[in-house]
């Protein structure tokens, strides 16, 4: 493909049915065949997706067929051209052939290899052999003429709904390395980066985002990658576009009746039409600041999606992704009853210091040691745990009491509290939340002014407003100028300032998390642009072990082959890989390093923490072979989609059987539980393990059921 930040040439990419290549071939010397194939949209099966042509009989038989999840390859012979003719796509079971299972067959690109010799036909499926066909039981005098036979391979779709495209094609001589021509030239992707979406909330698979006029819309954030096969980002030359789709048929949603676009771009504070500002690659990355100007409930509570496709290249299925499916709600509108808040007081009690954690789900009026569920304020962005009373409709004068009682309990040793919430509730918005009044707020700025910080205001605001990839730049950027005070200062700020506390350890990792990520990469690398990952995961898990204070325990296959999904790499491993792995890791090691934790994580009997495991290994876990387990069963894990800068990242999630029979998902955010302030007190707080077990949706340990 030339140079790599050269545009796609028209050449790179061929649509299947305008695929054709002809060869001499030896028939003692063979020959080789191999091509990158994406399939898409093929609904009847088998569909042909290559087939021979022999000009001299008039015949063509298939050569490259695919029948739902199995790939088959034909060889070259008469005695296939006898079994099946012209357009026969029933294909006997007796017609000998090389098969290969293929879990996702169709919008992946596949590289196939077609070794052919006069002894054997070799099918390779991404640079491994998948399958071997001996050709002495098919000798036949008649089976292939002497000296070489003229054919020609087309691309064809088996029926109208087949549709692809070949990359990087080559007939080659049979002494070439197949494995090398896997790795030489592979052909890109576009891909939603799912760890830079910020201020979407994930509601089971959907997102939710607050839009419809602009007093009430407001700004998400996502970048969309340029990726090869491999996962590693390529730098082109290209603009990236978003539009909005109806979910269910991928058609544009249309304007607003003040004739809106559906979707907007913001740009310096600036709304365009998203249409008019595509976004330039840069490095592989593009990043969008969007607004969604049409209502679900205005368009029959349909949903939407986004469409992310590379400007000028309309119809390459490859350079296109798309969002999950979307409901755009109004700022008022109460959220759905799944996305919940658990709400628990100090695991002191302030009276008798004695009194266990509960739940109440009848009452929203504070009572002592209670842990309940309770709908969001629209005013609110978290609900702090024992503090005032939860409703739809939250008097100011009802916060402020309870910012009074909670700085009360500060004051007095028992500010220990354990937030639970939803693993998708992301920061909504930036208004204050319950225990971040605007007394609170003037408090605290008092104090921080009067430290001081050297951070301009201009870049605190930026890091307020700014997505994941803008935050992890100024930190970055920060990071190496400032002084380790300076930076607490501008943790304090940012917490302030948007009215999230969980920033604050983020900011303050920060300078770690990077010195400490530099040095392992230049072990790891060695000054190599690429490393074998294999050859790295002994370095990765020295580093880990050593961060997160344990000596006891190192990190299994599997545990690796999640930080290989995270870091998007194969084989080899760039340094784009290797940040992307360790803005993850580092804040899960830097948890598991906090004594309450890691004696969880060091436990054998029972087994607290299994490992590194998906949200949907979770609930695969909890599904038995009769259904869903006992209600109160339950598994910790950490979240996959959480990674520095983002507040959460590090941060543990339970999933849990419900007493609903349904599965729940609530991100704990502990970080108030050992505060510093309990320790000074030498306030007696109870193991992170016993406080789980005393919540009454939570009574038994589940177990993690890998998939072989």
């Amino acid at each position: 493909m030339g140079e790599n930040n050269q545009i796609i040439g028209e050449d790179d990419y061929i649509l299947l049915k305008d695929f054709k290549v002809e060869t001499e071939v030896d028939e003692e010397k063979g020959f080789i065949l191999c091509f990158w194939v994406y399939i898409f949209n093929s609904n009847a099966f088998p569909s042909t997706i290559l087939k021979q042509v022999y000009a001299e009989t008039n015949s063509s038989p298939p050569l490259l067929v695919l029948d739902e999840k199995t790939l088959m390859i034909f060889p070259l012979t008469c005695l296939l051209n006898e079994a099946l003719g012209s357009g026969n796509t029933d294909l006997p079971s007796e017609v000998p052939k090389v098969s290969a299972e293929i879990e996702h067959p169709q919008n992946n690109w596949i590289h196939v290899g077609y070794e052919v010799s006069s002894d054997f036909v070799r099918l390779y499926i991404n640079g491994e052999i998948a399958g071997e066909l001996h050709l002495s039981s098919l000798s036949n005098d008649n089976s292939m003429p002497n000296g070489s036979r003229k054919r020609t391979l087309i691309g064809i779709t088996g029926d109208s709904n087949l549709q692809g495209f070949i990359h990087d094609a080559k007939v080659l001589l049979s002494t070439l390395s197949i494995k090398e021509q896997y790795v030489k030239d592979p052909p890109l992707r576009l891909s939603i980066d799912e760890s830079s979406i910020s201020d979407i909330e994930e509601d089971n698979g959907f997102w939710n985002i607050v839009g419809g006029k602009a007093s009430c819309r407001r700004i998400f954030s996502l970048d969309v990658l340029l990726l090869n096969t491999f996962g590693q980002p390529v730098n082109k030359e290209l603009e990236v576009v978003a539009s909005l789709l109806y979910a269910h048929n991928w058609l544009p949603v249309e304007k607003t009746n003040d004739e809106e676009p559906p979707l907007l771009a913001s740009c310096d504070g600036i709304e365009f039409a998203s249409c008019d500002r595509p976004c330039k690659l840069s490095k592989g990355r593009a990043s969008f600041k969007l607004k969604i100007s049409k209502l679900s409930s205005k368009c029959d509570n349909r949903q939407f999606c986004i469409k992310f496709g590379v400007s000028k290249l309309e119809g390459y299925r490859f350079l296109e992704d798309f969002s999950p499916s979307i409901r755009c709600i109004s700022r008022n509108r109460t959220p759905r009853t799944s996305t919940i808040v658990w709400k628990k007081i100090s695991a002191v009690h302030p009276v008798n210091g004695s009194q266990p954690f509960g739940l109440d789900d009848s009452s929203c009026e504070p009572k002592h040691n209670i842990v309940h569920e309770a709908k969001l304020s629209p005013t609110s962005k978290r609900v702090r745990l024992g503090e005032a009373k939860i409703s739809a409709v939250d008097q100011h004068s009802e916060e402020c009491n309870s910012l009074a009682s909670k700085q009360n309990q500060v004051e007095n040793g028992f500010g220990s509290r354990l937030e639970a919430r939803p693993e998708n509730f992301e920061e909504m918005n930036t208004s204050l939340s319950d225990s971040e009044s605007t007394g609170a707020r003037d408090s605290a700025l008092k104090s921080v002014s009067s430290r001081g910080h050297s951070v301009p205001d201009v870049t605190i605001f930026r890091y307020c407003l700014g997505g994941l990839t803008d935050r992890s730049l100024l930190l970055k950027e920060i990071a190496t100028t400032v002084s380790d005070e300076e930076i607490s200062g501008f943790a304090e700020q940012v917490s302030l300032y948007s009215g999230c506390s969980h920033h604050r350890h983020q900011i303050k990792m920060a300078k770690r998390l990077i010195d400490e990520g530099t040095v392992a990469w230049n072990l790891i690398s060695q000054n190599n642009i690429q490393v074998q990952w294999e050859s790295a995961v002994f370095e990765i898990e020295e580093q880990f072990m050593k961060i997160a204070s344990c000596s006891s325990r190192s990190l299994t296959q599997q545990d690796f082959e999640l930080l290989r999904k995270i870091a998007g790499c194969q084989e080899y491993m760039a340094q784009e890989n290797f940040e992307k792995m360790w803005c993850w890791l580092y804040p899960v090691a830097y948890t598991l390093s906090s004594d309450w934790v890691n004696e969880m994580w060091n436990s054998t009997s029972p087994k607290w923490i299994e490992g590194f495991i998906t949200k949907e290994e979770a609930e695969l876990s909890l599904q038995g072979s009769r259904g869903l387990q006992e209600p109160g069963t339950f598994i910790l894990r950490f979240p996959t989609s959480r990674s520095w800068p983002h507040p959460d990242a590090g941060s543990l999630v339970v999933t849990y059987v419900g007493t609903d029979y349904c599965l729940h998902h609530k991100l704990l955010s502990i970080d108030n539980v050992y505060s510093s302030g309990v320790r000074e007190k030498n306030v007696k707080v109870k193991p992170l393990q016993d406080m789980l077990l005393e919540e009454p949706e939570l009574s038994r340990l589940g177990r993690i059921m890998r998939r072989h």
